[in-house]
This record gives C-alpha cells, structure tokens and sequence, in this order.
C-alpha cells in the first residue's frame, strides 16, 4: 500500500533536515580552507610515494610495457575502429531537470543484456562477442565491429585475471628495460632537483570563473566535494548541489554536467595555496620524472622512469547508485573476491573540439575533462580497471616521439573524499597505461580527470550492479505482471486472474517501469543502437507487446474500480491507480517534452529523440489515451464520492 500523504510528508521533512546538516557541514570545510589552494604531489615531488602508500593504497598502476604487445595492437585498433564507425556518441542526459550534452563521446560493451545508467541515462551495452557467450555465431554487427568488440572482450579478461592475482601491497607495476642501470644513477640528481622545485606557488586565484553555461561561480562553489553524477558522464568542472559524498541514490552522477564542447587540453595550472608542511607543484609532461616504488616488499633500490608522459583517462560514475527503477530494489551486492567486469565504458576525447572547460577549483591540477566524482552503480567495494589509450592524429599515432614531449599529457587526479587536509594525488599516464582502483578506494575516494593536449580514449572495466539492468531481469518483471492476465481462447478476449490492491500496485509499478525505464530509455537515444548492432532490436519489440499487454490490464483494473465489482478493496485500489497513473502521466510529458528540447533538435536524425511509444486520440490498438488527464480526473471523482 501506498505510504499516507503524512507520512510522505514527514519523509521529506527527514529529508530536508539532512540535506540542511550537510550543506552546514561543507559551509565549515569550505570556510576552513578558505582562500588558499590545497597541496597535491605529482610522482617529482618529496614525499609522492609516501602519501600514495599511506592515503591512496587502493590506487596500482601498471604500465604499458608490463602488458603484451599484441594485446595494446588489438585494443588500439578496437578503439579507433569504434570512433571511425561513429559509435562514440555525446549522451543527453538529464541534470537538475534540465538536459545536457556531455562533453565526451561513449559507447558501452559488455555482457550480452546489460546494461549501464547514469544521470537518468540508461546505456544499452553492445554485446562483445566472447566465444563463450549467446551472441556466438549471431550477426548482429558487422565483422569489423564485431572483431572490435571481442579486443575489448580480450583486455577485460586480461583485467579481470591481473586484478584478481595482485598481492597485497602492490602498487605499481613496472616493466624492466635495459636503462634500469641508467636510471638508477640518475636518481641522486634528480632528487635534488626535485626537493628544489618542490617550493609551494601561491595559490590562489580567487577570481570567479565561468561554468559552462556561462553562469559566474565563486572559485569555491557551494560544492567543495564535485560528487559529480557524472561519474562516467565527461561533465568537465561539473559543480553539484548532491551531497559531498555518494549518500543518495543520485549523489554520484548530479555533477553539473553543463552543455560543453569539450575543450582544448590546457597547459596545468601552476599556481597552488600554502600549506604547511606540504609541498607540491604540477608535473610538467617534458620532465623526466621518478617515481621510487613503495615498501610493502619492492626493492628499496628500484626506481621506475616516467618518460613522456601522454593520456591518463578516467571516466567514471558511476555511474553511482543510480535509481534502476525498480519498485522492489535488490539487496546491495558486495563483492567477495572474484574480479568480473562485465560491462566497459568506453570514452573519447578530443582536446581540440573542447572549450570553456573549468579549472580544477581545489588544488589548481589544471584544466579538468571530468570532475570530481565516485564512479557509481557499482557492486560494492569492486574495483574498476581503466585502460588509457592516446593519439595525436586520425591515423592513431600514439606519438611517442620527440614532438610528444612538448604535449600536455593526461593525468588523473585523486583526493580524499570530505578531506582538505590530506594532499591531492596526481598522476600522469602514458599512453598504453592502466590502473586499478581497489577495494573501498572508489568509495572513501574521488578522482577527476585533467585534459590533455592529445585525442584520449579510454576503457573503463567495472562490475556494475545489474540486479535491475539487465534485459533479462526487465523479462521476468513482464511475466510477473502478465501471470495475471488471462485469454480467453475462443474470444481473444482478456480478464484479470487476481483483483487484490497488491496485485494491482505491483503490475502498474512494473508497467511504469518498462515504459520508463526501458522502452523510452531506448528510443530517446534514436536509432543509435540499431545503427551500429542489432543486438536489441528484437527484445525491445517484445518489450513493447507486453508493455501494450499492460495497458490492456490497466484498462481492466480501471473497469473493476468504476463498476464495483471489488467492493471490499475498492478506495484502495482507486488510490493505487491514481497514484500510478499521476505518475504515468506526468513521465510522459517530461518526456515528451526532452524531445522537443532545443537541444534535441539539434541532433542529426538518426541520433535524435524518438518519442515511443505514442499513439494518437482514438487509436483502435490502443486500449486506452496517451494523455491520462481525463482518466485521472475520473478516478479522482471516483474517490470523493466513496
């Protein structure tokens, strides 16, 4: 049964009482750090290693050499034969009731079925065609695409193997080259030039700067902690008025995700605030750097070289305890030990069709693709793996060459989640890099990503929590509410099994929740998918018969109320439908609505919105009106003269 008008009432008052704690508590932190910079460490700072192992444990990187050869060819050429077919695509999604275009491209792979949502986006996967799954022998994309998705199917293998054996301890994974010796007995000199240049800049460039829309922001917006929603979205500097941390189901994927045209990966930021006891300074990528390996049972002598250093891409939230719609939500999965990815989401970004990105805010680490955020919609504590591909030109150059070192390279940045004592982390990848993020790191952590002067890829391996995301739970949900349908053989015509009140809120919640959550999900991002895979042409259409079938019982259950041939849970069943069919209504106009947005007419044809289903006045197949107002009206007088 539906909670009273009451108890709603006082569920939102809770709601507005911890919502008014946290705005206090981030007011105090942000008055506290007031004008100055907050520290960070890049790997030629003093002391980079040590807050990594003390602060940043979760955090192991594995450089390109440690990976096969073969295996960077196939996931390389994956990653342009997706972008070259048009398959990575800017999403519009929804942030504070209002769409926006994200600022990187993405595509999602992964088991057959899945699939991934964020900022009231739901990514259908494209299946990656591994030998072992339902999709073997199916043509559902072209061989190209199909040999594509399989090098990504390959390097989450990979992934889920090398996550799986790491130690305890482990960090960082290096490969031997033959200029270990070499670099060795450079390290005396390069120490002493790092503790010189490890001087605190001033920070503090308390100007307002601009967000993407245009909007003037004070340098320490009213959301010092960017749980940004769009943990995978590629908001950049996205502010969010969420919680500091991922504590409501929206939290993670709320980042100001402003209509940007993502941009030119800028010089980082030089300037940091004073605080004692700390030093730290950006990395710039012509530097020869090195980072010594930490405890925890490596060779104290051993130091790794970081070369030119080109692309680190996180992509994240998340993601995010995303709301899957679903009325009886699962209990939280957790991880017990055995790593498997089954989704990748994959993202590209091109610095030279980027502008008016935001300045990281907190530390000054430099102009940001993505901001803070946790990745979200994850099994708790599971790690995500990231594999950071970058190029200089179309023909996928990684530009290891003389002219990278004059590039900005991609780094990604960590800090602590609710913390502006402990310094900032930044590390800078080269192409071919990967890291993993272990354990609670995600959760008690956040990362942004920091633009770059090259075209970044990246592929982001996690184990999404697909209790309510899969095609095949949406399935079962349908047979749930159809059990309740009985046809008539000779007639063909139907009637309800059950009248019980619980019988009638669980189909119409499931009924909501295909329209919803499913087919107007799908359409919304036009023929994308059907373009590039015709993996889930099929399914959706019978994801439409039986959501048709639905509509048909909600017919049935409204005669039941209006004749009175449930008398004894009669009220109770009027409220029930009107409960679902306001909501059914109001869902269709703010769809409807996304639409016809300005911004969804700008989209080419085969990316553009679809409004479906939709049906005009008086339409014979359908059972009853798009527009409910009437029927609402109805129901409404129904229960005043009860």
């Amino acid at each position: 049964a539906r909670p009273s008008p009451l108890l709603r009432s006082a569920s939102l008052v809770c709601s507005g009482c911890v919502t008014s704690c946290k705005l206090f508590r981030r007011r105090k932190l942000l008055q506290e750090l007031g004008d100055q910079k907050i520290p960070f460490l890049g790997p030629s700072d003093r002391g980079f290693q040590q807050l990594w192992d003390s602060s940043y444990s979760g955090l192991v990187l594995r450089r390109s050499c440690s990976l096969p050869a073969e295996l960077h060819d196939q996931v390389q050429a994956a990653l342009l034969t997706l972008r070259n077919k048009g398959c990575l695509l800017r999403d519009l999604v929804r942030v504070r009731d209002r769409d926006v275009f994200t600022a990187v491209s993405r595509v999602l792979l992964g088991e057959p079925g899945h699939t991934y949502r964020y900022l009231d986006t739901r990514l259908f996967a494209i299946p990656w065609h591994s030998e072992d799954s339902a999709v073997k022998g199916v043509n559902c994309c072209d061989p190209d695409l199909r040999a594509a998705c399989r090098a990504l199917w390959e390097l989450n293998t990979f992934f889920c193997s090398d996550v799986s054996g790491l130690e305890e301890g482990d960090r960082l994974t290096q490969c031997v080259k033959v200029e270990v010796e070499t670099r060795q007995g450079k390290e005396g000199d390069t120490e002493s030039k790092h503790s010189e240049d490890s001087k605190n800049s001033e920070g503090g460039d308390s100007e307002s700067r601009k967000s993407e829309e245009g909007d003037t922001e004070s340098k320490h917006s009213e959301e010092w902690d960017i749980d940004s929603k769009h943990s995978e979205e590629g908001c950049p500097g996205s502010s969010q008025e969420g919680d500091w941390e991922t504590e409501s189901k929206h939290s993670s994927e709320e980042g100001e995700c402003s209509q940007v045209k993502p941009s030119e990966g800028a010089i980082l930021g030089q300037s940091e605030g004073k605080c004692p006891g700390w030093t730290s300074k950006p990395v710039s990528s012509t530097e020869t750097e090195t980072v010594a390996l930490g405890a925890h049972g490596k060779p104290p002598g051993v130091q790794l070289q970081c070369g030119s250093l080109t692309g680190d891409h996180i992509d994240d939230k998340d993601d995010t305890g995303n709301v899957q719609g679903c009325s009886q939500p699962s209990p939280p999965q957790v991880c017990t030990g055995v790593v498997k990815f089954n989704v990748t989401l994959l993202n590209y970004m091109d610095p030279t069709a980027m502008s008016q990105l935001k300045e990281e805010p907190y530390y000054g680490m430099g102009k940001m693709a993505v901001g803070w955020h946790h990745d979200e919609n994850l099994i708790t504590h599971s790690p995500v793996a990231v594999y950071s591909y970058s190029c200089n030109d179309d023909k996928g150059d990684s530009g290891e060459g003389s002219s990278s070192s004059q590039k900005t390279c991609w780094r990604v940045g960590l800090k602590v989640a609710w913390d502006i004592h402990t310094p900032g982390l930044m590390l800078p990848l080269e192409s071919g890099d990967c890291y993993y993020m272990k354990d609670d790191l995600n959760t008690t952590h956040q990362h942004c990503v920091l633009t770059g002067d090259n075209t970044r890829f990246s592929s982001t391996h996690r184990m999404a929590e697909c209790s309510s995301g899969t095609l095949t739970y949406i399935q079962s949900r349908c047979q749930e509410a159809l059990s309740n349908l009985h046809p008539d053989p000779e007639t063909g015509s139907y009637s309800l099994l059950a009248l019980l009140p619980t019988t009638l809120q669980h189909c119409e919640e499931i009924h909501n929740e295909v329209e919803f959550e499913w087919l107007r999900q799908y359409w919304f991002q036009g023929q994308r998918y059907a373009r590039f895979c015709s993996w889930w042409t099929k399914p959706m259409e019978q994801l439409e018969k039986d959501w048709r079938l639905m509509e048909t019982m909600t017919m049935l259950f409204l005669k039941t109320v209006e004749e009175g041939r449930a008398a004894e849970g009669r009220r109770e069943m009027a409220e029930t439908l009107l409960s679902a069919l306001t909501d059914r209504h109001q869902q269709r106009q703010t769809w409807r609505d996304r639409c016809r947005s300005s911004l969804a007419q700008t989209l080419p044809p085969e990316e553009a919105p679809v409004d479906r289903p939709f049906w005009g006045v008086d339409d014979p197949n359908m059972p009853l009106p798009f527009d409910l107002a009437d029927i609402i009206n109805s129901v409404e007088s129904l229960l005043w003269r009860m």
